[in-house]
């Protein structure tokens, strides 16, 4: 296969959805060729736990096992393997909000290549930092992934670069399909694939593959309602696109060429989940399997969850596609999950306010077992009378039944208690 060299931001020299779509199984055999013994050949495994709650048979395709903790490792390695002598001489250029980064790093390392990458400011340190101890040069530069693929590419002219493009090249599209071929090769009897899309490249090298080994196997796209370029470009949709997500890494406002005419071909739906939908997936992956899965990774699952009717008694693979995600983000996922869940509660106590009622009051929800986080002992800013408060309390509970158990003693106390959501 030869270089996609990179012109324009959307639109490669020589482009045209038909050559893009083209590509084939053969094409992603050859890429696993390259590969072995480069990449790690993850693997994939049914969850029991998931498929019980779900109501499918549903594998993972550990991918957050990579070295740098993502898929985008093989399409970053695939492309750099088939560089020329003069173009591995001049260096190689890469944007990318982290994943791509940590692959292209890590693999012109690995070739004695120089990397310079170009990342935007939005970028979690955790990612920055990981490509930096790759030995790439960093540039973070612009707030989108538009901004800083317009900087690389002129960074790309000035300096004799190559752009290794994070998903519009077929040799980086073949690259990520490998992952498709494993998975059908381990679990034949796969159905369904559910596949994160931000600018496609994984889903349309998993989409060749798949159905080159199963054309009845069903492939669907899962992409942030917040970013749902790929979905508006195939459906001729016009939602908006918002300014962040919690899915980072597939947050893409522009859908690859290349990816989008495989898609096109190949690709039987994509779907829409929100942030709540991600960060549940997230917490559901972190509890359940006791794996730590970014955002963009666990779209798939989030897309199950959202609606599991769709799904039912199908055999479902997922792609756990990187676990990079920020650590402060991934408290804060976890703390909004156990209020999701009924684990942590905010309750609002109105007592009088004379010694003892706060003694009384904690008390209680010990006694009911409950786990006081937090107390705050209000008098000013209360609508109750002067010589009211007003107390509240952010408690460990075990659900929503414990919540309410918890009220009701409050209530059989004498005070007047309520949960605020």
């Amino acid at each position: 296969m030869e270089d996609a060299a990179c012109g324009e931001s959307d639109a490669w020299p020589g482009f045209t959805a038909h050559n893009a779509a083209m590509l084939e199984l053969a094409d992603i055999r050859q890429a696993r060729e390259r590969l072995q013994g480069q990449v790690l050949m993850t693997p994939c495994v049914e969850s029991r736990t998931l498929s019980q709650i779900t109501g499918a048979r549903i594998f993972l395709k550990f991918e957050n096992l990579q070295f740098t903790a993502s898929f985008k490792e093989r399409g970053a390695c695939n492309k750099l393997v088939q560089l020329s002598a003069a173009e591995r001489k001049r260096g190689v250029i890469a944007m990318s909000a982290g994943n791509h980064a940590q692959g292209v790093a890590y693999h012109a390392q690995r070739l004695g290549l120089r990397a310079v990458i170009v990342m935007p400011r939005f970028t979690p340190g955790v990612k920055v930092e990981g490509t930096r101890s790759f030995g790439a040069e960093i540039v973070l530069h612009g707030d989108t992934l538009d901004e800083a693929r317009t900087h690389a590419l002129a960074l790309a002219a000035q300096q004799e670069l190559t752009f290794i493009h994070p998903y519009d090249d077929e040799a980086v599209v073949a690259g990520q399909g490998t992952v498709g071929l494993e998975m059908l090769e381990a679990v034949p009897e796969l159905d369904t694939l559910l596949v994160a899309v931000g600018g496609g490249g994984l889903i349309a090298g998993v989409a060749v593959a798949a159905k080159a080994l199963k054309p009845g196997i069903e492939v669907i796209g899962v992409q942030t309602l917040c970013f749902p370029s790929m979905f508006n470009a195939v459906k001729h949709e016009h939602l908006p696109q918002g300014s962040s997500s919690i899915a980072e890494g597939i947050a893409v406002g522009t859908p690859g060429r290349v990816p989008q005419a495989i898609i096109e071909k190949w690709v039987d739906d994509i779907v829409l989940v929100d942030e709540g939908d991600i960060e549940q997936a997230v917490v559901m992956l972190l509890e359940v399997e006791k794996t730590l899965v970014e955002g963009a990774g666990a779209a798939g699952l989030a897309a199950l969850l959202k609606d599991p009717q769709r799904f039912r008694g199908r055999t479902i693979g997922l792609i756990l596609g990187g676990g990079n995600i920020d650590p402060l983000l991934l408290a804060a996922i976890i703390e909004r999950g156990m209020v999701r869940a009924g684990r942590l509660a905010r309750v609002r106590v109105s007592a009088r306010d004379v010694p003892g009622s706060l003694a009384k009051i904690t008390a209680t929800v010990a006694d009911a077992g409950g786990n006081i986080d937090e107390v705050h002992h209000q008098r000013a800013f209360t609508t109750l009378a002067a010589q009211n408060v007003e107390i509240e309390l952010v408690l460990q509970t075990r659900g929503r039944d414990h919540i309410a158990a918890v009220l009701d003693a409050l209530h059989a106390a004498g005070f007047s208690a309520q949960e605020q959501r």
